[in-house]
């Protein structure tokens, strides 16, 4: 795997192509961030790994974190907002207090984008898993969006795991795979991708190279 960024999403909007037809794109903010810690298999971690910083913590700041931070950035160092960690094949091309920026990716590039999903509360099956209803005859006058029977009989008499029913919906870690990228902003540090990501405007997201993109030339590891 390769390194990748921490973001936030700004919103989308619709750039058009060379023959005129209107693309749309989500707007992110990808980075620049900070390499806070560099883990490798040799070491005490076990795993090969890159850990990067987002954005500046305010308020909040725990004793853990200055500690943490301040082991491999020094204690002057800010805090970040958001520590991400990506596995990669060479952790040895990083080291901490490195900056990471736009640069690492290329237009027309495919990442894989993962972030938390709009929380849509308390929904029922309908909505929740797309079930199709009951049927409104027969004197049924209050079932129609009912999920119906969810047990058994005397064998084995219980319901099973995993069964779809009502409730949370939303709220979820969720990634898109292989959204290209139309254009990049280096000043603004700015990536347009074609296509919706998780959550609404002000989450914070990861883009990382596609890895079940075949025949794509993605970032260096």
């Amino acid at each position: 795997m390769s390194v990748g960024l921490i973001g936030k999403k700004i919103g989308m909007t619709q750039v058009f192509d060379d023959e005129g037809a209107a693309v749309p794109v989500t707007v992110v903010q990808a980075g620049p961030c900070t390499v806070v810690q560099v883990k490798a298999a040799a070491g005490a971690d076990g795993y090969d790994a890159v850990q990067l910083g987002y954005g500046e913590r305010q308020k909040n700041i725990r004793v853990p974190q200055r500690g943490h931070i301040g082991k491999h950035l020094g204690d002057d160092a800010a805090i970040p907002r958001d520590l991400r960690e990506f596995r990669v094949a060479g952790p040895s091309a990083y080291e901490a207090g490195q900056t990471l920026d736009v640069d690492l990716f290329t237009v027309g590039q495919t990442v894989d984008v993962s972030g938390i999903s709009k929380g849509k509360g308390f929904a029922g099956v309908m909505r929740r898993h797309n079930f199709s209803g009951q049927q409104k005859t027969h004197g049924q006058s209050d079932r129609w969006r009912a999920p119906g029977a969810v047990g058994m009989g005397t064998t084995p008499g219980r319901v099973w795991k995993g069964q779809k029913m009502a409730g949370r919906m939303g709220q979820d870690r969720v990634t898109i795979q292989n959204l290209k990228i139309v254009d990049i902003v280096t000043e603004q540090s700015i990536l347009l991708i074609k296509g919706a990501i998780p959550g609404g405007p002000g989450t914070l997201v990861t883009v990382s190279p596609a890895v079940k993109s075949p025949g794509t030339s993605n970032a260096s590891e």
